[in-house]
């Protein structure tokens, strides 16, 4: 959604001409495929990080606009709500010391940031929920003064005919509701990005969905939402709730939501874009003056703009991309699924596994996906969400026996799944080194069934046992969680609980 989007309303003919310009945006993209005029595989990956603004208390700040003034580098970002900002990191090449490097410019960057916030009395926290924030946070005020937020809420808004419903179960329970897509704003996560082939983006779309799950079970870093403690991830759910163009009647006849795992495997990135268009009506019917076919026709390579727009309004979990770089066209998987944080380190340790595991699921003879039901890869990742690293997925047998099995997340990570990123890894050209320092904590994380979401819960209950109301156990949380995560240390290695007061005299 980084597109210059200028508000204003929509007459009934635009979503008409929306659709039609949206079929040619197919079939400009059906004979680029066809033409085999995508790049050619340059190990490209990239990385954007959500981050949220919080004062020396603990409670959010709502001063983007000012922090980016200060920051003036164009890394930064503006998102969604005004204590949101996002940092982007340059696509680099995977192999030799990338993550070492990766891990180095983001210390950098946020170091930087952090000391500029710190100017305008606040600092930076990569969290996957902030947990001091409140219902009165999220409001549509609070919404980041840039006409696209305004007008994405005001069209989701519209489109849904009355206020939004969150409701979540988890260790406790959260009702309320909103008069607008804020509460969205409170989800911040890590994007990755990976340049595939298109002969290579449904191995890779799929190998992604397949281990979505394990992702989230040892990356959950988000408890806490509106005071109450819910799933150790609860971003997802919240998402979805926040961003649903459904009232209860279109729920009850199986519409699909905008933010959603997907429903089966797939065998060509085109079938996503497809799917984009068959079930999910325009928001933002906004029409590039571009003829994408005559740009074809020309021998030029076009931009696909209402393609692109279309698909930032629809929230897989892992995304396809169309962009154009230097002239010629590439395709990415976009994933979506990891909190930001807790550390840079554990954000670049999760970012190897990620790319590790993905590789080499994508080249298993036997793949993952021909033994695992979409059904199954869709419950995982609900169960990792719930439960983080206690979750228990359902995964193929080993050997030469078929069916699936449940085992415990952690189990499968250690057993199964780090073994195949330490060799996707050494496929990539990635030094030992690099690979070991960063899935190692990985390892730890499941050995120690320590991830950020366990950590927050521990010590917020710790600091309620000392006497401390919620509200107070929460910004004490919140205060030490940026203490340990300004220190850098991973999070497998970080001390439960609150440190003990410092007696007087």
């Amino acid at each position: 959604m980084g597109e210059k989007v200028v508000a204003g309303l929509f007459d009934l003919s635009d979503r008409q001409r929306y659709r039609g310009k949206l079929r040619q945006c197919l079939a400009g993209l059906e004979r680029l495929l066809e033409e085999k005029r995508f790049d050619r595989p340059k190990n490209l990956m990239g990385l954007e990080i959500e981050l949220n603004l919080a004062g020396p208390d603990g409670m959010p700040r709502m001063m983007n606009a000012q922090v980016l003034e200060k920051i003036a580098s164009r890394d930064f970002q503006t998102e969604l709500a005004m204590f949101n900002l996002e940092v982007n990191i340059a696509p680099h090449r995977l192999g030799g010391r990338v993550f070492d490097r990766l891990a180095e410019e983001l210390r950098t960057s946020l170091t930087y940031a952090d000391r500029k916030a710190n100017e305008v009395d606040a600092g930076i926290v990569m969290i996957g929920i902030l947990p001091t924030l409140g219902r009165d946070d999220l409001v549509s005020s609070n919404l980041s003064a840039v006409d696209r937020y305004t007008l994405l809420n005001n069209q989701i808004v519209a489109a849904r005919g009355e206020d939004f419903t969150l409701d979540i179960e988890g260790v406790e329970r959260l009702v309320c509701t909103s008069r607008s897509i804020a509460p969205e704003a409170a989800c911040t996560s890590v994007q990755l990005h990976l340049q595939v082939t298109p002969a290579r983006f449904a191995d890779v779309w799929n190998a992604a969905q397949a281990v979505a799950a394990a992702q989230i079970a040892v990356g959950a870093n988000s408890p806490f939402l509106f005071g109450r403690e819910l799933w150790r991830e609860s971003r997802p759910p919240l998402f979805q709730q926040s961003t649903d163009t459904r009232p209860p009647e279109l729920q009850a006849q199986g519409v699909r939501p905008r933010t959603w795992f997907g429903e089966r495997w797939i065998t060509s990135a085109q079938e996503l874009f497809e799917e984009n268009l068959r079930y999910f009506p325009a928001l933002l019917p906004i029409c590039d003056d571009e003829d994408p076919l005559r740009v074809l026709n020309e021998g030029g390579v076009p931009k696909l703009a209402e393609l692109v727009l279309h698909n930032g309004t629809v929230y897989r979990w892992n995304r396809p991309v169309y962009g154009v770089a230097d002239g010629v066209p590439h395709l990415r998987v976009e994933n979506r699924v990891l909190p930001a944080g807790p550390t840079v380190t554990d954000v670049i340790a999760n970012a190897a596994f990620y790319y590790g595991v993905v590789r080499a699921l994508a080249e298993e003879a036997r793949p993952v996906w021909t033994r695992l039901p979409f059904e199954a890869a869709a419950a995982n990742f609900d169960a990792a969400c719930r439960h983080g690293v206690e979750a228990r997925l359902r995964w193929p047998r080993r050997g030469r026996h078929t069916g699936t099995t449940e085992v415990e997340a952690v189990d499968l990570v250690r057993d199964e799944l780090l073994p195949l990123a330490e060799a996707g890894l050494d496929a990539w050209g990635v030094e030992p080194a690099d690979r070991d320092v960063y899935l190692g904590v990985i390892d730890e994380r499941c050995r120690r069934r320590t991830n950020g979401a366990s950590w927050q819960a521990v010590t917020f209950h710790r600091a309620l046992e000392r006497g401390m109301d919620r509200t107070a156990a929460l910004a004490a949380t919140t205060r030490r969680y940026c203490e340990l995560m300004q220190a850098g240390e991973p999070v497998h290695t970080w001390p439960a609980g609150l440190p003990e007061p410092v007696p007087l005299g």
